[in-house]
């Protein structure tokens, strides 16, 4: 089996590493990230320039390949047998540091490398943590021990295999910034919403009309409900939510058909004749 894994917090993150060593015993894993940190940069690709990309080797003494782009610029290369003309049966992004929870799964670089293995067939997993210091982001290696998370998403992986699970969806598993004794289980859950605090100050008034802001506030926070991944995260549980690849809302398509949105364009048409 040949596995791809991806990262958005780059290619020097611990997360990664850790990974990578619990999938080896699985397949040959391939490991192509960002060269470095590209956090909430959702499914950006880059297609104004060429990408280079380096050899890196690992802290395991395995080689491993930095781009200089997008998570998903990643998952395209190792498509395309950037690795010995290898491509991936499995996509694996993670381990992020910090939780992609609820709304944070459309900014989040990590879940956006996952959702392209989704659109080329493959299963797909996108995996992060929380911090032991608690908070929404943390971006030090220290507060973090991934052993736990690599291993439970490696048993994942092969489950998932071994049953031919059909490439309808991809994970998204979060493991909880407790010690893995604390770990109270699992929970299959549905995204939560987010509530954002985001506000406008200016950093610095320049002197001519260009101005420097800071847009975003402090830690989010998220609507409680029964069911969700937040609650499973702060019971203590691993959340793991099934997504999508159809992002189509079925209810809205017969109201909208129903509309005579043909004669609006026709009427447009008109005018600009």
């Amino acid at each position: 089996m040949q596995i791809l894994v991806t990262n958005d917090d780059g290619i020097d993150s611990p997360g990664l590493l850790a990974m990578k060593t619990a999938l080896d015993p699985l397949g040959d894993v391939m490991v192509i990230a960002p060269q470095e940190n590209r956090s909430a940069i959702g499914r950006g690709i880059t297609i104004t320039r060429p990408l280079h990309v380096d050899e890196r080797t690992l802290a395991d003494g395995s080689t491993g390949y930095a781009v200089d782009g997008t998570p998903v610029d990643c998952v395209r290369f190792a498509s395309v047998g950037l690795v010995d003309g290898r491509v991936p049966d499995v996509v694996v992004s993670g381990i992020n540091q910090g939780y992609n929870l609820g709304d944070d799964v459309t900014y989040s670089g990590t879940v956006a490398a996952a959702f392209e293995g989704l659109l080329l067939g493959l299963p797909a997993i996108a995996v992060s943590q929380g911090s032991l210091e608690g908070g929404h982001w943390h971006n030090g290696g220290s507060s973090y021990e991934f052993t736990f998370g690599a291993r439970f998403t490696a048993r994942l992986v092969a489950l998932m295999t071994a049953q031919d699970f059909l490439p309808r969806s991809l994970v998204s598993v979060n493991i909880p910034g407790i010690p893995p004794g604390a770990v109270s289980g699992v929970r299959v859950a549905r995204l939560g919403r987010r509530i954002y605090y985001d506000s406008l100050q200016l950093v610095d008034d320049g002197e001519d009309t260009r101005r420097r802001y800071v847009i975003y506030g402090d830690d989010p926070a998220h609507h409680p409900e029964d069911g969700t991944d937040f609650a499973a995260i702060e019971a203590g549980f691993i959340s793991v939510t099934p997504i999508a690849r159809d992002w189509t809302e079925f209810a809205s398509m017969e109201p909208f058909a129903a509309l005579d949105l043909s004669a609006i364009a026709e009427s447009v048409h008109e005018g600009m004749r």
